[in-house]
């Protein structure tokens, strides 16, 4: 079977397969991914390792730990809860990095933890960034994190695949942030949601590895759960430029040289010649398949903002400049757009002028050795001498934390990844994203301004949905203990994107002592009042299309469970609601077609209805049965099924550790 280039990363990754097993999106697989980081949230997992009766890492050197959220806050208990992650991390051997190193995800990738063709996940939705370079990043839970940290690998479902063909060549002032803001906006209706996006197109040649990364950073605002680029030539010669670099800088701050030999224990020679003879080897074959194509004329690109409050509006800066919208906060920060570049093309904008009296412009690297690069070149010192604030590298008002946030009625723009309402300070602030250029001539101006003549060009993108190609589905072997076929009555509930809250109301979550007796009664009851008088236990539930979205409370997943709905079948599912379902050995199923027939049949008067209709779900032929027509459905492979036997993840990682 032919396989695009994410198929291909995670047949290198996938353990536990059948002989001749050929990966493809939808399967379940059990994956042993290279590198797990986690930041300030490793405070969260450790508790979660230890209570799985762990006691050591399956593989230190897999482990990743960085301190980067929350740096700014000197407090006791901060400082006193970075001691503590910082003591457990050497401990148990893996690699750390203190505060003031700079952003977990530029870390990974300064230090060749993200390598082109390899599984590098994080408990951070920014790890699509990784991406940039040709790494499939990929964001996990935090009991996916311990999961890992105890027995090295973890399971995952591969998400249909996106490819998006970038054409034609950026125009003058034109960069990647901007083409990013241009897909959000664009395609703004859910085209990727849940998928991975793959990039193709002659146009890729045009844009450097840090735009790339620009890119696949803010694929996770698009909407999906990774963005990668392919391996070529760029890449290459990126990782040539760093491993020189590094070596020039000595090894001092690289924990895991542990050999002592001289060489950087991921950036060197040997490594990239390795890369360089497997390129072939990654790429997508000949009519691989892709759920859609999307397409985009970098040619037609402007100067883009977004917002305010949304990737999915954007508007020229030409326009806006137009508009006088007056600003109060500007910011060079995060991990999208805080590199050398950036740096440098803020500090074009600004040398030898001072920023609007009216206006704070905050900037902090992404890290510190592009902190100090910038500070080599000059053009960090020319930003401070334009009256720039400067903040430590990390993340910081990105994430509203910190000094600089937007307050009630201010207006801010930003070269950061995401401007949702409060995200950045006040719920009654206003946030614009843009790129660097453009946020450093609006704090110069007072206003949402560019540094020069922008256009008015009509963007040309296109989108086609693929229609999956007919083949036999493999037969799946049912492991002991899971059973091979399950039937019950259909209890549907029509709507699309109902999210956790509409599934389990937010004002239970933390109520510490609530039983799941409890969680039972008031299961759905943000989503339709009569849904408990209607469903019975031994039900299975069918909803829409992108079921369990918002929150990541698992309760949204158990309650269900606890009700005693024996599955879920939906559309799609948000990839967070479907791990914590399985985390918690309870079964959530896709299949389009039946959900399409049921939307046809019963319509949306009535939010939940008891059909009456009884279906048999077979699962070594992944085959839905009804009285009238059969459907398929995602095959449940050995990764699924070890959970549901388990009893969920924590008790399938006390069994393998």
């Amino acid at each position: 079977m032919n396989q695009n280039l994410i198929e291909k990363i995670v047949q290198k990754f996938a353990v536990g397969l059948d002989e001749g097993q050929v990966v493809q999106s939808g399967d379940f697989v059990s994956i042993k991914p290279a590198y797990v980081m986690t930041h300030d949230n490793t405070g969260a997992v450790i508790p979660k390792f230890k209570s799985i009766g762990a006691v050591k890492f399956a593989n230190p050197r897999q482990v990743v730990h960085t301190l980067d959220h929350n740096i700014q806050d000197t407090s006791e208990k901060n400082l006193e809860k970075y001691r503590k992650i910082e003591e457990f991390s050497k401990s148990m051997g893996a690699d750390f990095y203190p505060a003031g190193r700079g952003i977990g995800h530029q870390i990974m990738v300064e230090e060749g933890y993200a390598w082109p063709g390899t599984v590098v996940v994080a408990s951070d939705s920014h790890s699509n960034m990784y991406g940039g370079i040709g790494c499939l990043g990929t964001p996990i839970v935090r009991t996916d994190a311990a999961a890992i940290w105890a027995t090295g690998r973890t399971w995952w479902q591969i998400p249909p695949v996106v490819k998006v063909e970038l054409k034609g060549k950026l125009r003058k002032g034109v960069v990647g942030k901007d083409v990013i803001i241009a897909l959000c906006g664009y395609f703004n209706n859910d085209e990727v949601l849940n998928h991975i996006v793959e990039f193709v197109g002659d146009g890729i040649t045009e844009l450097n590895v840090d735009q790339r990364l620009t890119i696949a950073n803010m694929t996770t605002e698009w909407g999906a759960l990774g963005g990668v680029f392919p391996i070529d030539n760029i890449t290459i010669d990126w990782l040539k430029n760093r491993t020189a670099f590094v070596m020039e800088r000595g090894l001092a701050g690289v924990p895991s040289d542990a050999d002592g030999n001289g060489k950087h224990p991921r950036l060197n020679d040997a490594r990239i010649s390795e890369l360089e003879n497997s390129i072939k080897e990654l790429q997508p074959d000949e009519d691989a398949y892709y759920s859609k194509t999307l397409s985009l004329d970098l040619s037609t690109v402007d100067p883009y903002i977004s917002g305010p409050n949304t990737v999915k509006v954007m508007n020229s800066a030409l326009e806006l400049s137009d508009k006088n919208i007056k600003i109060n906060k500007a910011y060079l920060v995060s991990c999208v757009n805080s590199r050398v570049d950036d740096i440098a093309e803020a500090a074009e904008v600004l040398k030898g002028k001072k920023i609007n009296e009216n206006v704070k412009f905050y900037i902090a690297a992404a890290s510190s050795e592009v902190q100090a690069e910038s500070e080599k070149r000059g053009d960090w010192q020319a930003l401070i001498d334009a009256g720039a604030t400067p903040l430590p590298p990390g993340c910081g008002p990105c994430i509203g934390l910190g000094a600089g946030l937007l307050e009630d009625g201010e207006v801010g723009i930003s070269a950061t990844n995401r401007n949702f309402k409060g995200r950045m300070g006040s719920k009654n602030a206003e946030a614009y994203l843009a790129s660097p250029a453009v946020v450093a001539a609006s704090a110069l101006s007072g206003k949402i301004d560019l540094p020069s003549n922008g256009g008015k060009n009509v963007l040309k993108g296109d989108i086609k949905t693929n229609p999956k190609p007919k083949k036999g589905i493999p037969k799946i072997k049912i492991i002991d203990g899971f059973t091979e076929s399950i039937s019950g009555d259909v209890i549907f509930c029509y709507q699309d994107n109902l999210n956790t809250d509409g599934i389990y109301p937010g004002k239970y979550t933390y109520i510490d002592d609530f039983k799941p007796e409890d969680q039972a009664k008031v299961v759905m009851e943000n989503y339709d009042p009569k849904f408990n008088e209607l469903v019975k236990a031994g039900d299975i539930l069918v909803g829409g299309y992108n079921f369990g979205t918002g929150s990541s409370r698992e309760q949204a997943a158990t309650a269900l469970m606890y009700r005693g709905i024996r599955c879920v079948i939906v559309g799609s599912a948000s990839q967070t609601y479907m791990r914590n379902a399985l985390n918690n050995s309870f079964l959530i199923l896709e299949s389009p077609e039946f959900v399409d027939d049921l939307k046809s049949k019963f319509g949306n008067d009535n939010l939940t209805v008891a059909t009456g209709m009884n279906i048999k779900i077979n699962f070594s032929n992944s085959l839905l049965t009804t009285p009238e027509k059969d459907y398929s459905i995602s095959p449940v492979g050995a990764a699924a099924q070890e959970l549901v036997v388990d009893g969920g993840l924590e008790n399938w990682v006390k069994k393998n550790i």
